[in-house]
């Protein structure tokens, strides 16, 4: 359980402002955000880890997505968290990301999450305030998909945003509402990235938009916001 590895629930409401321990550090914190599940976001998070750990950074995945995580199975991850009854130690890859994540902490990564909405974000809370981050040049968390889960945008202290989208009409419409909610918190949007933008043919090189044409380019002129990227 959650209580086995040092983690706790107090019955009170915690104020948003979280801070970290004495131990830690954390240079930056990006939040990777969508405005609804299955757009690639975890995919795009552990991507941006690696390609800062290749430029010699040292870098951090918090896997902020409690009831669905992705970052052990990103990484090849089976080991469990280590705690000192204190502190809780993020596993190290073998690039030298450090990598914390529910299933790091549940019995097997089959096991179900079905704690309840304050819990899941104590233990968000809990992930960047308990565990030991040493010495983090940037840090990067999988954020809750969604625009529901406003106390996960209050609890960080994010230096910025990336909103992850695909190219359906749906999708547009709910990346706006992240990016209007991440701008009312006063929180930078960094940019945007499209995954599943398209597929290139081995034969003759043509792009071919098997999820529709993209909507990127237009909320990227509305909001005055870059591209990063179309995967």
């Amino acid at each position: 359980t959650p209580e086995d590895y040092g983690f706790h629930m107090p019955e009170k409401k915690n104020s948003f402002k979280i801070d970290l321990n004495e131990k830690s550090s954390v240079k930056k914190i990006i939040g990777v955000v969508s405005g609804k599940g299955g757009v690639g976001k975890s995919f795009v998070t552990s991507m941006l880890a690696c390609e800062m750990a290749r430029r010699g950074y040292r870098v951090g995945v918090l896997d902020g997505d409690i009831t669905g995580p992705s970052q052990t199975k990103a990484f090849g991850i089976h080991d469990k968290a280590m705690g000192d009854g204190k502190y809780i130690y993020p596993y190290i890859t073998k690039n030298g990301i450090q990598v914390i994540s529910t299933n790091m902490i549940l019995d097997s990564d089959e096991t179900p999450v079905i704690w309840r909405g304050p819990m899941v974000a104590n233990i968000l809370k809990q992930f960047y305030t308990d565990v030991v981050w040493d010495n983090v040049d940037y840090m990067f968390v999988d954020m809750p998909p969604g625009t529901s889960d406003v106390p996960a945008f209050q609890s960080f202290p994010l230096d910025g945003i990336v909103v992850v989208t695909s190219p359906q009409e749906l999708v547009s419409m709910v990346v706006e509402k992240a990016i209007n909610m991440a701008q009312s918190m006063d929180i930078k949007v960094l940019g945007l990235i499209e995954n599943m933008s398209y597929v290139e043919c081995p034969n003759c090189n043509e792009k071919i938009e098997i999820f529709g044409k993209s909507h990127i380019n237009e909320v990227s002129e509305k909001y005055g916001l870059p591209v990063l990227a179309k995967i």
